[in-house]
């Protein structure tokens, strides 16, 4: 059996399709069973908690022999990431041990590293999260995926959508910055064929699509899949850390944060080696194929 938590969010929905897919028992974490039809759909069993209730995740572990751990937040205050990633990531950890979890795969994040870790509070959340997990004594499988694009979530059809709606594109900066994205089925592959392998125990995966691209050559391959011929504005960096600075009081999850501006203001988000891409020989989604199936 496969514990995953993080199931209900867009790269979990991704992760716990393509496990199913493959006829494999998935136990997920949920906070509430009734907005998990989805998953209970696809023949997964519902263990209700979350990563602040350490009972909740010994629920969840008993008798699994692997756990996918995918659960982040990307805002909040330095408590919150503690709380959430840091404490439930050591609970977590600890749960497994003591069920005998023979294989622990987690979902840290590109850029993610000991010289990135005083730079937000993501990055030292995921940075101690990694930590443990390598200290824990349970096989581990660490992946680290760029921007993870699909037609359902994460931050590709709010790009879609601003593309279609504005004027005008704003671009962050000067725009130069690199990217490597990639597609939500092809991380859901990487995690499935990471729990099958025992030959990926004990590493850390950087993972990235085939193509990498400046932010400017995003949105001008983004804008002529769709047809449009609209004008770029590149945006100072402290002007939209004003903006960011008024956003992040509305409720809600804000696209756009003073810390996400640090990390793109950081450099490129693409991967140092390829040692993923010559470990599992996936056919990887190219960028324009992956924007022709979000439009």
């Amino acid at each position: 059996m496969i514990f995953v938590t993080g199931a209900s969010g867009f790269v979990g929905g991704h992760v716990v399709h393509e496990l199913r897919g493959r006829g494999l028992v998935v136990r997920c974490l949920v906070r509430d069973p009734r907005k998990a039809a989805k998953l209970a759909a696809w023949g997964c069993e519902l263990s209700q908690g979350d990563m602040t209730d350490p009972a909740s995740l010994r629920r969840g572990v008993d008798g699994a022999d692997t756990v996918v751990h995918l659960v982040a937040i990307r805002q909040g205050h330095e408590e919150q990431f503690r709380r959430v990633m840091v404490d439930g990531t050591r609970d977590l950890l600890a749960a497994a041990s003591d069920a005998g979890v023979r294989r622990f795969l987690h979902m840290s994040a590109l850029g993610t590293s000991e010289a990135t870790k005083e730079l937000v509070p993501y990055y030292r959340a995921k940075w101690e999260m990694e930590e443990m997990v390598r200290a824990s004594g349970v096989p581990q499988v660490i992946f680290r995926p760029s921007f993870i694009f699909g037609p359902d979530g994460g931050i590709l059809p709010t790009f879609a959508k601003l593309a279609r709606l504005a004027p005008v594109t704003p671009i962050i900066g000067s725009g130069r910055q690199r990217i490597q994205p990639i597609w939500a089925d092809d991380v859901a592959t990487y995690f499935a064929d990471g729990a099958a392998r025992d030959d990926v125990t004990g590493r850390t995966f950087e993972l990235g699509g085939p193509d990498v691209v400046s932010w400017n050559e995003f949105w001008g391959r983004l804008k002529a899949m769709r047809g449009m011929r609209r004008p770029s504005i590149h945006v100072p960096v402290s002007l939209m850390r004003l903006n960011a600075l008024l956003t992040e009081r509305l409720p809600g999850n804000i696209p756009l944060t003073r810390d996400l501006l640090k990390m793109l203001e950081y450099g490129d988000n693409v991967v140092s080696n390829d040692d993923a891409v010559r470990t599992f020989r996936l056919p990887l989604v190219p960028l324009d194929d992956q924007l022709r199936r979000a439009v």
